[in-house]
Formats: C-alpha cells, sequence, structure tokens
C-alpha cells in the first residue's frame, strides 16, 4: 500500500512538472486570449492577453484559482482530467431598460475539468467575450451539502497599473481612489474596480455576475499584497451580525460568474457583460414594467412625505414636468397636516400620476427605525403588503437598509423581487449592494442605490468640493455594471450647497443611467428654469436604445450620447477647478444622409445660467460648446423629418 501511494505520489509529481502547454481560448474576434496554465508549485492560474499582430501584451498576468470547501480543498495538486470542445455562446435578447434595448453578444466557451487528491471533482467554465473575460466554478457532482470556507480567487494586478476603486461599506455609498506604483492603498475594496494598463492602451473592470440564493456576494482586499486583490466574504459583523459569512451550498453547484470586461473606455461604458452573462427572465411578460422619471421629496425636505400638502406640491411637480410617477419616501404612515396616505394617493391618482412606496427592509440586520419597518421581511408581510398597495393603485416599491451581503441577505433580495412580481409590483433598492446582472432575470427590479449620490448633500459639507470629480468617474466604475439611482439634476442648495454648474446638472440626467430616475430638487428649483431646461427635462428618457461614449478620463470629465427611437441626447461635465474649458463634440455616429436639429443647453456666464443654441447639423458637423469650471452641457438631436 505503501508502495502504491509513493507510485501515485511521483506520477502526479511528474505530471505537475511536465504540463508545460497552457490551454487557451480566444474571444470570437480574436483579440482577446485567456489561458489556463499551471505554475510550479502545481497551482492552476489564468492570465488573460490582448492579442495583436501575432505579439501578446498581457492584461492580468496572474488570476489565482480555487476553492476551499469544508470537507476538502481545491486548489492544490488538482489533475487535470480533460477539456472539452469549445462552444460558441450565441444570445440575442431585450430589456425594457439599460443602456441598449436590444443586446447581442457571443463568446466561446470551454470547461475544464479538474479532480482533487481525493478524487473530488471541480469543473472551471470559462468564456471569452469580444469585450471581456468570464469565468466560473462547477462542482457537477450530484449529492452533498457544505460551506464554503474560502474562495481564493484573485487578481495579481502590476503595480503600475492605474486604479479607481472605492474603499469597502455596507451601502457601496463612498468615493472611488485613485492609485498606483507606490502610492497603492491597501484595504478591502467595493465592486466594480478599474485599472488602466501601465502603457495606458488597454482598460479593465473587475466585477461580478449571476450572483445568486447559492452564494453570498464578495468583495476584493489587498491587504496580504498591495497588487494582489483577493476574492473575500462578507465581514461577519456586517447587519449586525445576523446571518452566516460563510455560503453554504448543495451539490450541484455553480458559482457567480467573476467578471472582467476589458477594452477601451468605450468598451467598458458600452458594455453589457454584466447582464450578458446573468440568467435570463422566467418572466412571461413585462409589458407592465415602465420605466419613469420620478418626482423626489427627501433631498429638499427630509420629512416631507410626513406632511400632506408637501406631497400634493410633488404631485403637482410631476404634473406639470409630465414625469409618470412620485415618491412617498420613509415615514408615510405618519403623514399629516391636512390628509393621510389614503388622501395622498387619491391626489396623487387624480393628477394622472403614479405612486411609488418607500419600506425600511426591517428585521434586526439593520439599526435604523424608520417606519414602516418589517412589512418586507417574510413571505407573509410581503404577500399581505402587496395586496394592499395593488388595491391602493401603488406600482412600485423602494426597500432600503439592507446593511450586508451575505447568503441570506442575497435570498432576502430575491424573495422580495419574486413575491413583487407576482403583483406585477416594480422594486428598487437602496443602502444595497452594486448591480449584479439581475435586472435580466428579475426586470421588476429597475434600480439601485449603491452609490455616494445627491443625497450627500445633506451628510455634510464634503460632497459639495467631491461631487463634481466624482460624477465624472461613476460612469465608468459603478453605472457601467447596471442602474444607479444617483437621485440627480438639482439647481437650488438642499442642507450644503452644491459647487456644480447648471449645465453640469442638466447633463446628469443623460450621463447617469437609471430606468427610474428620481429628479431630486423641489419643485420650485424647477420651475425657475428657462423654457428649453425645463422642456429638456420633460422630454429625456430614461430608457435607451443605444449607448456611445464620445470621449473622457474618468476623474476630469465625460461625454456621453444616447438614443431613444430616432433621437439621440448627449450630455458632458467636467470636474475641472481651475479653468474653463472648449468642447468639439463630434457627431459621426448620427445616421448618414439624415438632418438633425441640435437644440445645446451649456453653461451661460455664470454658474447657474445656461446658454442656448439651436443648429441644423448632420454626421459630418462637430459642434462647439463652452463649459465653465465644473461645467456642463446637454443637447437634443431630432431628425428633421421628426
Amino acid at each position: 500500500m505503501k508502495l502504491k501511494n509513493i507510485l501515485v505520489s511521483f506520477a502526479l509529481l511528474v505530471f505537475f512538472h511536465s504540463w508545460s502547454q497552457p490551454i487557451q481560448l480566444q474571444s470570437p474576434n480574436k483579440k482577446l486570449a485567456l489561458n489556463l496554465q499551471m505554475g510550479h508549485d502545481g497551482e492552476w492560474y489564468l492570465k488573460i492577453n490582448l492579442l495583436a499582430d501575432k505579439n501578446t501584451d498581457g492584461i492580468i498576468p496572474k488570476i489565482t484559482l480555487g476553492l476551499s470547501r469544508s470537507d476538502q480543498d481545491f486548489s492544490k495538486k488538482l489533475l487535470f482530467l480533460k477539456t472539452s470542445k469549445t462552444k460558441l455562446i450565441q444570445q440575442h435578447y431585450e430589456l425594457p431598460f439599460g443602456k441598449k434595448s436590444v443586446r447581442e453578444n457571443e463568446a466561446n466557451e470551454i470547461t475544464v475539468s479538474f479532480e482533487n487528491p481525493t478524487k473530488a471533482k471541480l469543473n472551471l467554465i470559462l468564456r471569452a467575450y469580444n469585450d471581456g473575460i468570464t469565468f466560473r466554478y462547477e462542482f457537477p457532482e450530484k449529492k452533498g451539502s457544505y460551506t464554503i470556507n474560502d474562495e481564493l480567487t484573485a487578481y495579481e494586478i502590476p503595480k503600475e497599473n492605474k486604479r479607481w476603486l472605492e474603499k469597502w461599506n455596507p451601502a457601496n455609498e463612498g468615493l472611488y481612489a485613485t492609485s498606483s506604483n507606490e502610492t497603492v492603498l491597501q484595504q478591502e475594496w467595493c465592486y466594480p474596480a478599474l485599472f488602466n494598463t501601465a502603457d495606458k492602451s488597454s482598460w479593465f473592470l473587475v466585477h461580478e455576475a449571476d450572483l445568486d440564493r447559492t452564494y453570498c456576494g464578495t468583495k476584493l482586499s489587498n491587504t496580504a499584497d498591495s497588487n494582489t486583490y483577493k476574492l473575500t466574504f462578507p465581514d461577519p459583523k456586517d447587519g449586525r451580525g445576523k446571518g452566516e459569512a460563510k455560503p453554504r451550498i448543495t451539490l450541484p453547484w455553480k458559482s457567480p460568474w467573476r467578471v472582467i470586461t476589458i477594452g477601451n473606455l468605450s468598451d467598458i461604458v458600452e458594455s453589457t457583460l454584466i447582464e450578458d452573462v446573468s440568467a435570463s427572465t422566467r418572466f412571461k411578460t413585462t409589458d407592465w414594467i415602465k420605466p419613469g422619471k420620478v418626482s423626489w421629496n427627501y433631498w429638499s425636505s427630509n420629512h416631507g412625505t410626513k406632511d400632506f400638502k408637501i406631497v400634493c406640491a410633488f404631485a403637482d411637480l410631476a404634473e406639470k414636468m409630465n414625469w409618470p410617477y412620485t415618491l412617498l419616501d420613509w415615514e408615510w404612515d405618519s403623514m399629516t397636516n391636512g390628509g393621510n396616505l389614503e388622501d395622498a394617493l387619491k391626489y396623487i391618482h387624480s393628477k394622472g400620476i403614479k405612486p411609488l412606496m418607500w419600506y425600511n427592509s426591517g428585521g434586526d440586520h439593520t439599526w435604523v427605525p424608520s417606519t414602516p419597518k418589517d412589512r418586507m421581511l417574510t413571505h407573509e408581510n410581503r404577500i399581505q403588503e402587496f395586496t394592499k398597495l395593488k388595491k391602493l393603485g401603488v406600482v412600485g416599491v423602494k426597500v432600503d437598509f439592507f446593511e450586508s451581503e451575505k447568503q441570506d441577505m442575497i435570498q432576502y433580495y430575491l424573495d422580495i423581487l419574486e413575491d413583487a412580481a407576482q403583483f406585477e409590483m416594480m422594486v428598487y433598492f437602496h443602502g444595497c449592494l452594486v448591480p449584479r446582472g439581475w435586472s435580466r432575470t428579475y426586470p421588476n427590479l429597475m434600480t439601485y442605490e449603491a452609490v455616494r449620490g445627491a443625497e450627500w448633500y445633506n451628510n455634510g459639507p464634503e460632497f459639495s468640493t467631491t461631487a463634481p470629480e466624482h460624477n465624472t468617474i461613476l460612469p465608468f466604475t459603478r453605472n457601467a455594471v447596471g442602474a444607479m439611482d444617483y437621485t440627480p439634476v438639482t439647481f437650488t442648495n438642499s442642507q450644503f450647497p452644491h459647487h456644480t454648474s447648471y449645465g453640469h446638472e442638466l447633463a446628469l440626467s443623460v450621463l447617469f443611467e437609471s430606468p427610474l430616475q428620481h429628479l431630486a430638487d423641489r419643485p420650485e428649483g424647477y420651475y425657475a428654469l428657462p423654457e428649453d431646461a425645463k422642456t429638456f427635462l420633460k422630454e429625456v428618457p430614461t430608457t435607451w436604445d443605444d449607448t456611445k461614449l464620445i470621449d473622457g478620463y474618468p476623474g476630469e470629465e465625460v461625454t456621453i450620447a444616447r438614443r431613444k427611437g430616432e433621437v439621440w441626447y448627449v450630455g458632458g461635465i467636467t470636474a475641472a477647478e481651475s479653468k474653463e474649458i472648449t468642447k468639439n463634440i463630434n457627431l459621426s455616429f448620427l445616421k448618414s444622409g439624415v438632418n438633425y436639429r441640435a437644440i445645446v443647453i451649456a453653461d451661460g456666464s455664470h454658474d447657474k445660467a445656461f446658454a442656448s443654441k439651436i443648429m441644423l447639423v448632420d454626421k459630418n458637423s462637430t459642434l462647439e460648446v463652452k463649459l465653465l469650471r465644473r461645467g456642463g452641457f446637454a443637447i437634443s438631436l431630432t431628425p428633421m423629418d421628426k
């Protein structure tokens, strides 16, 4: 028996040291290559290359692989068994919202099979898309329930790469920090993480997608090694210590996809890869899902929903601005000053507006006592509440304060979405996780907060000075992976002033993508606008058929064009503090042979003024636009036959 063990060990050793040929998977356009290879220590890892002119340039030199399960390890001494034939993944699907209404994607996929020294099986599923690389783990065996003690996935990033990351916080509401070389910070980080290679030629965005009930949300940590970002599980203290930090799985099982979007900045901004790899919906119909703009009283009046007259004023605002919704935020169950909830809903409906209503997620996982609380907490609670809301004509709910990304909380999110769908109820989350592709699986999920948004003007003076730069980073990071409820476009001041120009604020209605777009200013802020800006906010869509990055750089400036039908909208902003700039907007994205009526609304003589002009343009035209410090502009481009 001892001799047999020695022979087996020797055979494995020979195999480990003789294996030198990497397994390579190329993207359909043959520009990206994913290599699976074994190191000198016998551990398998991935390497991502950009293929160009028969030369290979490394994007990520090493992605460590492996899982530690409660019964055994799946990271060391994995014996290669086989590789499947390459399978072409081709998908066509549509969503009622997002960057693009029609999605087309294709990828090459292989499954690589391993077994560990006890002959337990592990598969690694690899995909190469034209705009990125994805991979996931699979335990193919049919029986067994286990705890995952650790996931060893780790991204080795050369120190010369510039990076934009947000310090970990359970609500995902921080600012992005920029670092490289000797300034690299070491701590835990939120998704998504943006990197630029040392030669500045390639960008990549690290995230995860298709997270389901069988796992927890993860984050990144480089605390052990400044240039290695390892996936880590939630802190046991998150959610006031409720729930298990390590996920419990039952075989067979697949992990979420690990996703790296790769290309230039246009590829990062325009990619739909996070939704492309996520499970398609099982909803039979989606015609009841209706995105749109929302009037919202919290930003200008923290306790506004307690006041019947304020609620009515925001219903009036929605009516006058042709916005379909108004939100009753926290404390609607304590409404006074002329009416209660039922009176308010009656008034809202009389204006032809549809109400949305806020809920505390409830339970012991959150310290926030704000009411109504606990009405979403259990299946029975939700069915009772959704039944009531349906009778009251409420069409959607905002659920707040989740406080963790542990497995039980992931299950809670999905329970809410599934129960809400039975009542054709739209949902959005605040105090929550960053999008993981759920909007494809559950298209009643309209938007997420998970961003330091305009609400932070109420939290202290810091956001006044950091917002201009922050706003130019978000389209390349947080908003690149899914809808973002920043609650933008404010012209008056809340508790602390904004330093952005009026043109900057107007541009956010195009730059920030969210199917339910909460425009956060008080009614008089919108009523006082000049007619062209007011008309722009009445007409600008919240869903898009196409999205294009015109130009930009995170932390400096960004200009994005989005199309709805035949009409294009362009928004651009700058974070520049010391100088005004002039931009020349190339309109080559327009349709050939068509003349467009361009309405340009840009910064005026000072930060609270606009300068507008109307022009006839086509795809060969260039628009010159001047921006003040921390300024911006918005443009609509309508075909002349419209």
